[in-house]
């Protein structure tokens, strides 16, 4: 399987990027955030979802760890395919999106391009407790937001330690965004101490 790609990005069509790596080009669909922010001749890193059917074989891209893991689960989901689950992906930023599946915010992932309301329903219903807990905008003592943000390196640190989703996020929910990356990850493994 192949789980990254790196290299220049020389084509953008459609909602796919070719990125050539050594003189072959792949080409990886990705969320439209990640399409609107690519930017040609610029070298990118994507983690990569590579998903194979008899008659085909598809690169799914993602510039988060964390995005590559909610879609992931996204697509277990009876009736989300991974063209439905990058769709619920390209609503707004994965955090977002996981914070809406969190709240079982139907009526925001039904907003999705082919995903209608009974299968946002069903995401809404199957992960709700699998992505973790809803995160409300908070300030802490200092005024400083603890939100567990998408692009968070402790998130992604966690996740590829072996983390769920759901787990990292729990695990980071009253560690200080202050703290270096390092400290949140030693707190987060600590139990928040």
């Amino acid at each position: 399987m192949i789980a990254h790609v790196f290299g220049t990005i020389v084509e953008k069509i459609g909602s796919s990027l070719i990125i050539d790596v050594n003189g072959v080009g792949y080409e990886v669909q990705v969320a439209a955030g990640d399409f609107n922010d690519a930017i040609l001749n610029s070298d990118v890193r994507f983690h990569t979802y590579h998903h194979i059917r008899e008659q085909s074989q598809e690169l799914f891209g993602f510039s988060s760890l964390v995005a590559k893991r909610l879609f992931e689960l996204l697509i277990t989901v009876q009736g989300v395919g991974p063209r439905a689950a990058l769709s619920i992906l390209s609503l707004d930023d994965s955090e977002i999106v996981r914070n809406a599946i969190a709240n079982n915010d139907v009526v925001f992932i039904s907003r999705a391009s082919g995903v209608g309301k009974k299968t946002a329903e069903r995401v809404a219903v199957d992960l709700s407790d699998k992505v973790g807990n809803a995160i409300n905008a908070s300030t802490n003592s200092l005024g400083s937001y603890n939100v567990v943000s998408a692009s968070d390196e402790a998130l992604e640190a966690l996740i590829a330690l072996g983390y769920s989703l759901n787990d990292a996020t729990k695990a980071l929910e009253g560690v200080s965004i202050e703290l270096s990356t390092a400290e949140r990850v030693t707190r987060a493994l600590r139990g928040g101490i």
